[in-house]
């Protein structure tokens, strides 16, 4: 009896191992639970809802609120142990998803792996991953990677879609939702949060950001968070987990190769205009849509910006269907890959790219790594980005201040012996490896 006893402990101690207190205490009976719990104690106990609730505290079903499908727990079947794994928990890798956040999780799974000499694996859970957008991510940031990579499709919108997982198995999330489905099936000791933003500024006060912030809070998660500024700003708001448990990282841009004296890059662009880029993306409120319309609006009417010399080119995406623009006389650009993305800011003088947000985000740092000019806003800590180069102009986000900013941006993009001291000296790395270096060193 009392070996039989001990098997069971040690299943259920490799069950918690595994997946978490969490998904053990849902799947024992509760009567099996509390006879072992008197079998230790020798005395009788009462268990009332001992079960955790969901991090947010709601426990609404997915399956009730099609709008909490990205919180589905990642459905897991257990395997025995076959060595260290590096799982990417995302939700899609495919062209649209690749910039930015996406690219660089890729890149920092990628190295991670390589790291520890381990398998990797991307699980996406809204579309079924294109290998070949991972390996192009890769290669165009100058990143040696000839391991095989295996593809999962967790489809959210299933409930038969299963991931087998083993007690070796570690896992990088890339937002809150990946991190809370992650956190529904597998101990939090094995979850790294890749945290690129704060991700609470994208909602109003409401549920989400109670969800939200209840993730952001978890004691127990790792973070690895984008760029200095951003870990400061968690720090200033008072997550002091993130403080103790946290490590940041400035990226790297090595995916740009611009003339040594990008004084134009004409020689790239057909046109006998010069190119305006705005990072126009209409259904993500935090990148200030409209008052960046009103912006465009204001600089053309103002003469800052004339028509007959510059190409306003809006790059982004859910761009179909804009109406109203006569004004801009926008080329819309949407859906390009990481390489045609790259090749196209080398057609780009200026761009205006806003951020309502702690972060840099990263298409004013494209921009100015690819020898352009680029405007963006301040907001809190974000307050000045010359860390990064001369060629960021950092302006208060309103629309006489923004204005101002592409007058001083076609200016200097018009002088280029300055534009190009200052592309010259910028300060951000072109080495991933080197981005990562010390968040690497200590996850051995």
């Amino acid at each position: 009896m009392m070996s039989r006893f001990i098997r069971l402990f040690r299943k259920g101690a490799d069950h918690i191992q595994t997946f978490g207190l969490k998904s053990f205490l849902k799947k024992v009976p509760k009567k099996v639970l509390i006879k072992c719990i008197e079998k230790i104690t020798g005395k009788p106990y009462s268990l009332v809802p001992t079960v955790a609730s969901s991090p947010s505290g709601v426990e609404l079903s997915y399956q009730q609120v099609p709008r909490l499908r990205p919180l589905k727990p990642l459905q897991a079947f257990t395997t025995p142990p076959a060595g260290v794994r590096i799982n990417l928990v995302t939700d899609s890798i495919n062209a649209g998803s690749l910039y930015g956040g996406v690219g660089t999780a890729i890149i920092f799974s990628a190295l991670l792996a390589k790291r520890l000499n381990c398998q990797l694996r991307v699980i996406t859970g809204t579309q079924r991953a294109e290998a070949h957008n991972f390996f192009e991510v890769l290669k165009n940031n100058k990143i040696d990677y000839d391991r095989n990579v295996e593809f999962v499709f967790a489809d959210i919108f299933s409930d038969s879609a299963d991931v087998d997982i083993s007690s070796d198995d570690r896992f990088i999330t890339t937002s809150w939702w990946t991190t809370y489905a992650c956190l529904e099936s597998v101990a939090a000791g094995r979850v790294t949060y890749l945290l690129q933003e704060d991700e609470r500024m994208f909602y109003p006060y409401g549920d989400d950001h109670l969800r939200c912030s209840s993730i952001l809070s978890q004691p127990n998660l790792k973070f690895v968070v984008n760029t200095e500024l951003l870990f400061n700003h968690f720090v200033s708001e008072g997550f002091d987990n993130i403080a103790q448990n946290g490590m940041w990282f400035e990226p790297s841009f090595s995916s740009y190769s611009v003339p040594s004296a990008p004084a134009t890059n004409l020689s790239t662009h057909q046109s006998d205009k010069r190119r305006f880029f705005f990072y126009a993306r209409p259904n993500n409120l935090r990148n200030l849509f409209y008052l960046g319309l009103s912006t465009l609006e204001a600089a053309i009417s103002q003469g800052v910006l004339s028509l007959d010399e510059w190409e306003i080119c809006f790059v982004g995406k859910d761009l179909a269907g804009l109406k109203g623009l006569e004004n801009i006389q926008p080329t819309f650009i949407e859906g390009l890959s990481w390489s045609e993305y790259v090749k196209f800011l080398g057609s780009v003088d200026v761009g205006l790219s806003l951020m309502y947000t702690p972060h840099p985000s990263y298409p004013p740092l494209d921009l100015a790594a690819s020898g352009c000019i680029s405007v963006t806003n301040r907001h809190g800590v974000k307050q000045d980005l010359s860390r990064y180069s001369r060629n960021v102009i950092c302006k208060d986000p309103t629309v006489e201040s923004l204005v101002q900013g592409i007058k001083e941006a076609v200016e200097l993009a018009n002088n280029q012996a300055v534009r190009t001291e200052n592309y010259r000296s910028n300060k951000m790395l072109k080495d991933w490896e080197k981005s990562f270096e010390y968040v690497l060193s200590t996850m051995q």
